[in-house]
């Protein structure tokens, strides 16, 4: 087994796609850090996983997970709020949304302190990503944006825990950066074939474009940037888990996986997360090896 080095390739890792997958997720993590040789993980703390009763907090699915990345020697990019990566992307305890606003803000803020102080002296978790895609509304399940709460949040971060980078990422892969808060560091995602309208299409968005992006960054608040989300998992019309492995090809196998890396490459925007893990895993358990020896081969050329 080769590591990964962190400074270039990460990988995101979700315990609710493992579920949907009906994997064991200590044994995807597990494959992740040993055989795949990954050392850069991104890590969700989701709040309704972790607060399902008010006040009364259970962080035992990730404290494992934080634990076995650490004593591999692994570095932690831990996600924090209620808009995290994986459906429905905002990941409210049902007793927070359904009480007034006022209520689930303070509720929200509470939360993070807890989870901030929790893995405060845990010197593996070297950056905070708050809320994923803060500012997108039109995907997923109950968004909500209110910047105004996003930068109490990002100042309680920054009060509670000012070691660690604090990353934001921009919503989905265009736009920039313009009004507080302004991170220590801006990721963007990077998707190449998507699914809409009951159709395939190609992202139009080349590398040049996020080049472009990157030094306008630069230049207006000399931030680095980053890919923290590159395709490598398949976008159709139903669930991957769902989909025969034909539809599946039909936005993501060997070629195209190469493909997507080159294209990150070339945009010069490192380190690079690589997002579809559980997938890859799962099309092992089904006995075919093709997908992961393509990602594998794709990330050492």
């Amino acid at each position: 087994m080769t590591t990964i080095p962190p400074d270039q390739f990460g990988v995101s890792f979700s315990l609710k796609q493992c579920r949907s997958f009906d994997l064991d997720a200590p044994a995807v993590l597990n494959w992740l850090l040993t055989e795949a040789g990954f050392r850069r993980f991104r890590l969700m703390s989701y709040w309704n996983e972790h607060e399902q009763q008010p006040g009364q907090y259970d962080f035992s699915q990730l404290d494992w997970q934080i634990d076995q990345v650490s004593r591999a020697g692994g570095e932690i990019t831990l996600c924090l709020g209620a808009r995290q990566p994986r459906w429905p992307e905002n990941h409210w305890p049902d007793w927070a949304w359904q009480a007034d606003k006022a209520v689930r803000d303070h509720a929200l803020l509470q939360y993070l302190e807890q989870v901030i102080t929790r893995y405060a002296d845990n010197e593996h978790i070297t950056s905070y990503q708050l809320e994923n895609e803060a500012l997108l509304v039109n995907f997923g399940e109950r968004s909500e944006v209110d910047r105004q709460r996003l930068r109490a949040e990002y100042d309680l971060v920054t009060r509670l825990n000012p070691l660690p980078i604090k990353v934001m990422t921009t919503s989905t892969s265009w736009g920039i950066p313009i009004r507080q808060p302004i991170p220590d560091m801006v990721g963007f995602s990077f998707y190449h074939t998507l699914y809409r309208d009951g159709k395939y299409h190609q992202s139009l968005l080349y590398p040049w474009v996020h080049r472009v992006r990157k030094i306008l960054i630069r230049v207006l608040h000399n931030k680095p940037v980053f890919i923290h989300e590159l395709q490598l998992e398949p976008w159709g019309p139903q669930n991957i888990w769902d989909m025969p492995n034909e539809e599946q090809a039909k936005s993501m196998n060997p070629a195209q996986i190469a493909k997507n890396i080159a294209l990150a490459k070339a945009i010069k925007a490192s380190p690079i997360d690589l997002w579809g893990a559980e997938w890859w895993y799962w099309r092992l358990q089904q006995g075919d090896a093709s997908i992961w020896q393509a990602v594998r081969k794709a990330l050492t050329n």
